[in-house]
């Protein structure tokens, strides 16, 4: 009798694109950075919602939950308590949360910091993740660790993919 094979459970990453900007985002290449960060920080099977929109849908967003009437490049919507681990829930029902990516200010922030568009929003959903996974930026220990763990995973996903463009050509 053959050994059984286990199937090993991945993340689900559900990714929405606004139409605009579908010409220039790549689902498969969001859902394969966002694997490679839950990777990085061993993160079993999950899932996470992404989407990418327009700047006015972001500040609305921001405005309604936050109480902030601004616009902002990213937004974490975690769905568990402050108190509880993400993962108590079965794997196939436990959900990290959702990212909301403000593509319009993506570009412009790859603009004025002298990078690619690729790099900004690989940097934004690191970010964003890891706001999901319990890092914040309140204080100045938590600002220093949280980008601190931006900067690794950004560098682990160019060595173990080449630059971040070459991830975005490649899928």
């Amino acid at each position: 009798m053959a050994p059984q094979r286990h199937a090993t459970l991945a993340p689900r990453i559900d990714v929405r694109v606004a139409p605009a900007f579908r010409a220039s985002v790549r689902a498969a290449w969001l859902r394969a950075v966002a694997r490679l960060v839950l990777a990085a920080e061993d993160v079993g099977p999950v899932q996470v919602g992404v989407v990418v929109t327009d700047d006015e849908t972001v500040r609305e967003l921001n405005q309604r939950f936050l109480g902030l009437d601004e616009p902002t490049d990213v937004l974490s919507f975690g769905l568990a308590a402050a108190d509880e681990v993400p993962f108590a829930l079965p794997p196939e029902e436990a959900s990290l949360g959702e990212i909301v990516i403000a593509y319009p200010t993506a570009v412009r922030q790859a603009d004025e910091a002298g990078r690619t568009i690729e790099a900004e929003v690989a940097h934004l959903l690191v970010h964003g993740l890891l706001h999901l996974l319990g890092y914040d930026h309140q204080r100045p220990d938590e600002e220093a660790a949280m980008r601190g763990r931006e900067e690794a995973i950004l560098a682990g996903l160019r060595a173990s993919v080449g630059p971040v463009e070459r991830l975005h050509g490649s899928l």
